[in-house]
């Protein structure tokens, strides 16, 4: 069981690592830091209306480092909120519209050759910004999916035989529509695995759909948003990101998590049969980052299972394969999730 008092002496499984005056030295650090956050949120409050479970998630994308995929129907204020994000951000922003005609070197850039000197010059696309819309990502085909993988795995981009560093801090924020199935493509798992994480948007209230109303029924809504924070303060933050302390016990709690999608049959014997893959490693990594993010938008300089369990849909949903027998028993990804976090035991 983790202290979850920055005061207690030590702290337990890490004594002599993590004496309580370093915790609290950070915790003082992350207290003073953390005010960009609610200056984020309001500024964006704006122009997107409720949606606060989506701002929050992209906040934890940007804040751990790791990409985001939206899904919901259209009319959402999906792309709206990615776009406010970016106007609070003094950083590059670049949106793609993602289409079937799009060519992968509209998406990373090309080789231009020029006939007077018989040489090549390199024009670089726009995926080189910090933070990258790509609209309705599932329009495209796989080969122009493909052009993202080592852009957002290894935030570089190769073009021709150079290969060039992608700005910092880099991040793609991507939409798709469940719905509609003509003239899309279901993304590779490859590339699904390296979205940290997969955001359902639903509907708002109905005082959120009236306020909607006031706000944008009009010809020409004209909403303008501040920067609030630039690419430095980011930064900072992902290194705070990294301090958060981690128990031993929330780490191992993390692991059997993970490893209950894959060896579903010793958690519940009723998940057996219905998972036909378990989560990756990348669910392992991208659990913990996105955890210590959301113990740091708390204003916390340590991790609880409540920051785990918050963001564990989020991480996950998307990496587990069900079989034809869940499938076809009509259950969701979020049904057997939420029973693999109710049998787990909890530090």
């Amino acid at each position: 069981m983790i202290s979850t008092n920055p005061d207690s002496e030590l702290l337990e499984g890490e004594a002599s690592a993590s004496p309580s005056s370093d915790l609290d030295a950070l915790q003082a650090e992350i207290t003073a830091a953390v005010g960009w956050i609610p200056a984020v949120i309001a500024e964006m409050s704006k122009m997107v209306v409720g949606q606060r479970y989506l701002v929050e998630r992209l906040i934890i994308g940007l804040l751990s480092n790791g990409h985001v995929l939206l899904e919901g129907v259209p009319g959402l204020a999906k792309t709206t909120t990615i776009k406010a994000l970016a106007a609070t951000v003094k950083a590059d922003f670049k949106r793609i519209q993602f289409t079937p005609d799009l060519l992968p070197s509209d998406v990373v850039g090309t080789l231009i050759y020029d006939p007077r000197n018989h040489t090549y010059s390199t024009k670089k696309g726009p995926i080189f910004a910090n933070l990258v819309l790509a609209d309705e990502i599932n329009r495209s085909p796989a080969k122009v999916q493909s052009a993202l993988l080592e852009a957002m795995q290894e935030h570089q981009v190769t073009i021709g035989d150079q290969t060039y560093p992608l700005p910092q801090p880099f991040l793609v924020l991507a939409t798709q529509n469940p719905l509609e199935q003509e003239g899309t493509y279901a993304l590779p798992e490859a590339q699904v695995d390296r979205f940290m994480l997969k955001v359902i948007v639903d509907f708002g209230s109905e005082d959120e759909e009236l306020r909607i109303l006031d706000l944008m029924a009009s010809t020409a809504p004209k909403i303008s948003l501040d920067p609030v924070i630039d690419t430095s303060t980011i930064l900072y933050l992902r290194t705070l990101v990294d301090r958060v302390y981690l128990d031993p016990n929330i780490k191992n709690y993390i692991i059997q998590l993970v490893y209950a999608t894959r060896r579903p049959g010793k958690v519940d014997k009723k998940l057996e049969g219905l998972i036909r893959y378990g989560v990756s490693p990348r669910a392992t990594i991208n659990l913990t980052l996105a955890a210590k993010a959301h113990a740091l938008m708390q204003g916390r300089a340590y991790v609880t299972p409540v920051d785990v369990r918050s963001i564990a849909l989020d991480v996950m949903r998307h990496r587990l394969l069900l079989t034809y027998e869940a499938e076809a028993e009509e259950v969701s990804t979020e049904q057997i999730l939420g029973w693999i976090l109710d049998r787990v035991p909890v530090p």
